[in-house]
């Protein structure tokens, strides 16, 4: 998935294929206590849906996804993303 950058940064001008980092996902939520439920309830994304992308099985998560996720957590989106070749 080409997608424009999701660093947060305005002085950032790459183009790359981000993939999220499921296991970051999970320990941030758990770490800040919250439940799978109060993230579905934080992104409005289906609980599922959240569960595979900790897991690591949503291989290529829309851009809109992602910030909801990162949003929730209170985090940049590059802590929860990772980039692929």
């Amino acid at each position: 998935m080409q997608a424009e950058c999701l660093h947060w940064s305005s002085k950032c001008a790459c183009i790359a294929s981000v993939r999220p980092k499921g296991q970051a996902i999970r320990a941030i939520r758990e770490a800040r206590g919250m439940s799978i439920r109060a993230l579905q309830s934080e992104t409005g994304l289906n609980r599922g849906y959240l569960s595979r992308l900790e897991r690591g099985l949503v291989r290529e998560p829309g851009e809109q996804q992602v910030r909801r996720v990162a949003t929730a957590l209170r985090v940049p989106v590059d802590v929860i993303t990772e980039e692929t070749p």
